[in-house]
């Protein structure tokens, strides 16, 4: 099997062409081993680019834990350089379907190929019955932490000056935000796996730290669903521009420092959508033998 490694800021995934080769017959499994970084590849997950009847190309994104995920902003843009770069679609705007529907692109060429990429990823889901959360209230913004069974107060909320309050929003896939004044000390390791998996969280969910510098512009480290620690995360990014919003922390516009690079954010008052830029790299290519 032809796979291609690519990256969004360092959120690494193996690509699979499905316009030229059939669908792996086992995805799941596939994801797991693929993504192994000492006996694989080595990924956050598998995507696969397939036909659609509904836009130019549709992604199917799976977890390195092989749970099939509704979207991925890092991967999207690497999704839209793929299908640039190697001619399957050679337009500036590409429609790309996805667990969430169907999104609009707009490339940045340099040289004939993608360097950056902008995603419309529409509205942010904000009602709790759908992110979803059993937590109590139409929208989830600077609850107390204290209401998460099992959650209670630890040193490191005092070593990492820690807010101890969450918003949450969905943009197709789950998020949860806190804000801290050192993200650096916070130890994502354990506690990012505790809120995944509490029960507050039916289809567990994606955990997001974050350290404000001003209005326009915060550093934020990722624990993601399935996966764990990664470099950055798209769908978190534009989560946290939600949640900076709505808790009344930061403006619509605003630049977003992760492990692996920044993006760019705007939450349009125009249209209620949320818009992400940043690059895409292709890696290396392979054949995995399957």
């Amino acid at each position: 099997m032809h796979f291609t490694k690519m990256h969004g800021i360092g959120n690494d995934y193996v690509y699979v062409d499905c316009f030229t080769h059939p669908v792996p017959h086992d995805p799941t499994g596939l994801s797991r081993a693929i993504s192994d970084r000492h006996f694989g590849v080595g990924s956050d997950g598998l995507i696969l680019i397939c036909p659609s009847d509904k836009a130019d190309g549709r992604m199917r994104m799976f977890n390195a834990d092989g749970s099939e995920s509704e979207m991925c902003g890092n991967g999207i843009r690497c999704v839209a350089k793929f299908m640039y770069d190697h001619g399957l679609v050679r337009k500036p705007t590409l429609t790309i379907e996805t667990g969430r529907g169907v999104l609009s692109l707009n490339v940045e060429t340099q040289g004939g190929k993608v360097e950056r990429v902008q995603v419309n990823m529409g509205e942010p889901i904000l009602a709790a019955s759908k992110i979803p959360t059993t937590l109590v209230g139409d929208r989830v913004v600077d609850v107390p932490l204290k209401r998460l069974d099992g959650v209670g107060e630890q040193p490191w909320f005092t070593d990492c000056g820690l807010d101890p309050r969450l918003t949450c929003v969905s943009m197709g896939n789950p998020h949860t935000v806190l804000y801290c004044r050192d993200v650096a000390k916070v130890p994502l390791e354990s506690i990012g796996a505790v809120l995944e998996n509490h029960a507050a969280f039916p289809r567990r969910i994606n955990v997001h730290f974050v350290q404000i510098h001003s209005p326009g512009e915060v550093t934020m480290r990722t624990w993601e669903r399935g996966s764990g620690i990664t470099q950055a995360c798209g769908t978190g990014a534009c989560g946290v521009a939600v949640a900076g919003v709505l808790s009344g922390r930061t403006q619509r516009k605003v630049l977003a420092h992760l492990p692996g690079g920044d993006l760019q954010l705007e939450w349009s008052e125009k249209d209620n959508h949320v818009y992400m830029t940043g690059p895409a790299v292709e890696v290396f290519n392979g054949e995995w033998p399957e």
